[in-house]
């Protein structure tokens, strides 16, 4: 006999547990089933074990930056205080039991399993079946991809989630992938001493972001001693002698102790049931309306609905999915153009809604401001480590901004003021007419703007 419930939530990262137990605090009778770690990805593999990491490497980089400025200063970098941070503040030695008795404490039945979708409302977990009256939340996230390379599949390669579980570095490694992660990985292991080559094949890393994203951030890591071959495919990967040889389109060769596969994520739903609800099991992604439904009784938040692979839109689809799910009468609308988006390198890369290029794909008519970092006055006081810009992307026709881009020693926090202003559509005129602390980086702003 199915056991008689209002919603199930397949999926327990941070979209699934956060909808899963805002649901059971309502008063619903809520099941959330996950077969691995509750939390999911971000709190075990990504933000914040990553940061904990980024955040060592910036403090080895600070250090250096002492002589010239403030007297002189040596560093001898130690990875094993941040292992055992990860470890231990993080991770819990990888375990998520705090995270089960949270959410068990808001009244969610929790099943340590895989749910498959058998009928409308209907959920199996081993040997447990459920039917859900009001309906089915799905939040599976993603995988890495690891892509069709010849040779890779059969070699001890690394994914984020082995980098995360180091205890001891390589001496040498190779990265697949100049995205984000990639990027963010390769800056905290090269101040650890690390020699590190990426591997990118398009002609920029960050290609998804601005061109002086991708100037800005290849620059600091060259500084930082890694190598780059971008407009370069991996051809085949060979693994021997306890050593990784990448062959690239060119014909040339890369060697290295350990390889790191990070070229992006992909959804992972075919064996979900998808199609007992009318849902493509072989699409690319759950597609959603506004208010994240997928089909009538069927709501996907996070990862799996391909909008952005990000822990704050993941929470924002669980908040829209909730109010829509317990029928509230200010339900929000899901609205993503004002995404934010932050790569954690030093200087921080942050940028919201769309890029110059994408707006202008978009047909519209564009005009760009930009400054300099080091040109403002808080900038010219940080002087080492300043590197960074803001450059603004306006809609001439309406007005408002449209996308925005700020990098520097705080780019991700500035990018707060941005990222309202593009949410909200704030008429330039209004900004222009705004008060800018000094001397304050993001007082930047004001110089973008008047660069417009």
């Amino acid at each position: 006999m199915a056991e008689q419930v209002d919603v199930v939530v397949i999926g327990l990262g941070v979209g699934g547990e956060e909808a899963s137990g805002r649901l059971a605090q309502a008063g619903l009778n809520v099941v959330g089933i996950e077969p691995r770690l509750v939390g999911g990805e971000c709190p075990y593999y990504g933000c914040i074990p990553s940061k904990m990491m980024i955040r060592a490497g910036d403090l080895i980089a600070e250090t250096r930056r002492v002589d010239g400025m403030a007297g002189t200063a040596t560093v001898t970098p130690d990875w094993a205080p941040v292992a055992k941070r990860i470890r231990d503040e993080a991770t819990d030695n990888w375990n998520d039991k705090v995270a089960v008795d949270r959410l068990v404490g808001k009244g969610v039945t929790f099943v340590r399993g895989k749910g498959t979708i058998t009928g409308p409302g209907r959920v199996v977990s081993g040997d447990r079946e459920f039917e859900a009256s009001r309906g089915i939340i799905v939040a599976t996230g993603t995988v890495p991809v690891v892509p069709p390379v010849e040779g890779l599949a059969g070699t001890p390669f690394w994914t984020n989630q082995d980098v995360i579980r180091l205890e001891t570095l390589p001496a040498t490694l190779l990265v697949l992938g100049g995205g984000a992660i990639g990027l963010e990985l390769t800056q905290a292991l090269a101040r650890f001493g690390v020699q590190i080559t990426v591997i990118e094949g398009s002609d920029r890393v960050l290609a998804m972001e601005e061109p002086e994203s991708s100037e800005l951030a290849r620059f600091a890591l060259e500084r930082d001693g890694v190598a780059f071959r971008t407009g370069q495919h991996a051809k085949s990967v060979s693994y021997g002698d306890d050593a990784f040889t990448v062959m690239l389109a060119d014909g040339s060769t890369v060697s290295g102790e350990k390889l790191l596969v990070a070229t992006g994520r992909r959804v992972d739903i075919g064996d979900l049931g998808l199609d007992q609800v009318g849902l493509d099991p072989a699409a690319r992604r759950i597609e959603v309306d506004e208010h994240v439904r997928a089909g009538d009784g069927v709501w996907a938040i996070g990862d799996v609905t391909g909008v952005g692979v990000f822990t704050h839109n993941a929470m924002y689809q669980a908040n829209v999915a909730v109010l829509d799910i317990l029928g509230a009468q200010d339900a929000p609308k899901a609205s993503y153009h004002a995404m934010p988006r932050v790569t954690f390198l030093d200087p921080e890369i942050g940028a919201v809604g769309l890029t110059e290029q994408q707006a202008r794909d978009q047909g519209l008519d564009v005009r760009t401001g930009l400054t300099q970092v080091p040109a403002s006055t808080r900038g010219w006081i940080h002087k080492a480590g300043n590197e960074g810009f803001i450059k603004l992307i306006m809609d001439n026709e309406k007005g408002i901004l449209v996308g925005a881009t700020s990098a520097g020693p705080t780019g991700g926090e500035v990018l707060g003021t941005l990222a309202l202003a593009v949410h909200a559509r704030v008429p330039v005129h209004c900004l222009r007419q705004m008060i800018y602390a000094y001397p304050t980086i993001h007082r930047a702003i004001e110089s973008a703007l008047a660069d417009l």
